[in-house]
């Protein structure tokens, strides 16, 4: 079953996101199927922290990005509708110090009010670095 309400292609993702803190980090929309959504991100001068490793901050900005982007995809109609973080939370599993990373959301829940997303982030040798778990509201929009 399809989830995406919203039609969309990866070059409009990644446009929109221009001028950003997600463009300003390098992450960029990679692929999608009908249950998920995937980003990647460079772990370059943008995104790590002193010690030479991914910021824990980085993979959260990257796992936020993805959960909702995803929820705003969800919602039947974004002039009528919004949706903002409500709580994340992450687990950081291993260290990253080059190349890239990339994270992939999927649903644990998508209701009228609320949606629950999980985000798993890996490196290049596919090796779990973060798992995290994004609540987005879905709020009245008040453009």
């Amino acid at each position: 079953m399809k989830l995406w309400k919203q039609e969309f292609t990866l070059e409009g993702l990644n446009q929109i996101s221009q001028n950003t803190l997600v463009s300003n980090l390098g992450i960029q929309f990679t692929a999608f199927d009908d249950q998920s959504l995937v980003a990647e991100m460079p772990v370059d001068a943008r995104t790590i922290q002193p010690m030479g490793l991914l910021h824990g901050g980085a993979s959260v900005s990257l796992a936020e990005t993805l959960g909702s982007v995803a929820s705003l995809l969800c919602l039947e109609d974004t002039e009528k509708n919004a949706v903002v973080g409500l709580e994340i939370n992450a687990n950081h599993l291993k260290a990253v110090t080059k190349g890239k990373v990339t994270g992939t959301c999927r649903p644990i829940r998508i209701g009228s009010q609320v949606h629950v997303w999980e985000i798993d982030i890996r490196d290049e040798q596919g090796n779990r670095t973060c798992v995290s778990r994004l609540t987005i509201a879905v709020i009245t929009n008040r453009k």
